[in-house]
């Protein structure tokens, strides 16, 4: 029986591995999170409520924790990477209590991995730059840059950084050309994207180009955050009338009531503990 289930737990392990999918969770990773020894990859949320779990059954923190795919044990949980630098977390370590993120904010951090334009036929950037509606004063970007970037750095206290990008933003929207030097809409454009960038980069490292392509879309909508977000998640499918969200990969998963199916094979948190 324990040999059934252990060549079961191979095969499942293997099909996940060779996915995108968390082990854990069963949905899409979010905050790719890998472990020290056999850099087996998690969600970050979902490997820190494992390893919490386990060191509950201790008296004292342990300094390590078995993987719960191929039990090796682990050190410490590496995330946060971006090609030239990462950050570690040891598995004794006190992080606190981290900031969980809303439904609307786990939405948000998913759109970050579909592929981009598929709202380009129904908001046209080149046409908000062409029709200089840059102009027109969003009432909502503020609001919708915090939770954006809360969503992509994963902590909640992001007020400095969105007071900074929001005032890159405004000034590279506002009218400053003289009447004898009119900048084209694709050089204004052009400006725009390369100071939010500048902005922006030391935060969000690798997601900055997609966060100002984002950051464009929603100026392009004119639309207030509610009615965006319907038409963004309707077009992905994820609620729109008639369609099988079951089914689909993309789903927005509730990860903060979803129950760790991994555990029912992990014979040492039960016996040894």
């Amino acid at each position: 029986m324990e040999e059934n289930e252990g060549r079961a737990m191979t095969c499942v392990s293997s099909d996940l591995q060779d996915s995108n999918c968390c082990p854990i969770c069963l949905g899409p990773v979010l905050q790719e999170s890998y472990l020290d020894k056999c850099f087996h990859k998690f969600c970050f949320n979902c490997i820190s409520r494992w390893s919490k779990v386990v060191a509950s059954k201790h008296h004292s923190p342990p300094s390590s924790v078995k993987c719960p795919l191929c039990k090796t044990e682990n050190f410490s949980m590496i995330y946060g990477f971006d090609g030239s630098y990462f950050r570690r977390q040891y598995m004794n370590e006190d992080s606190g209590d981290r900031f969980t993120l809303s439904r609307a904010q786990r939405y948000r951090l998913q759109c970050y991995y579909t592929e981009p334009g598929i709202l380009e036929d129904i908001f046209d950037i080149t046409r908000y730059w062409k029709s200089q509606k840059y102009h027109q004063p969003n009432c909502w970007i503020q609001t919708w840059l915090k939770r954006e970037i809360q969503a992509l750095i994963q902590e909640e206290d992001v007020d400095i950084i969105v007071h900074h990008i929001l005032g890159v933003t405004s000034a590279s929207l506002s009218w400053r050309e003289q009447k004898c030097h009119v900048l084209s809409p694709e050089k204004k454009q052009e400006e725009f994207k390369m100071a939010v960038s500048e902005a922006a980069r030391p935060f969000l490292a690798s997601r900055t180009s997609r966060f100002v392509y984002e950051v464009q879309l929603f100026l392009a909508s004119g639309l207030n955050i509610e009615a965006y977000d319907a038409v963004y998640m309707q077009r992905l499918g994820w609620s729109a009338p008639g369609i099988d969200t079951q089914a689909s990969q993309t789903e927005l998963v509730d990860r903060n009531t979803v129950t760790s199916y991994l555990y029912i094979f992990d014979a040492d948190c039960d016996g040894n503990e």
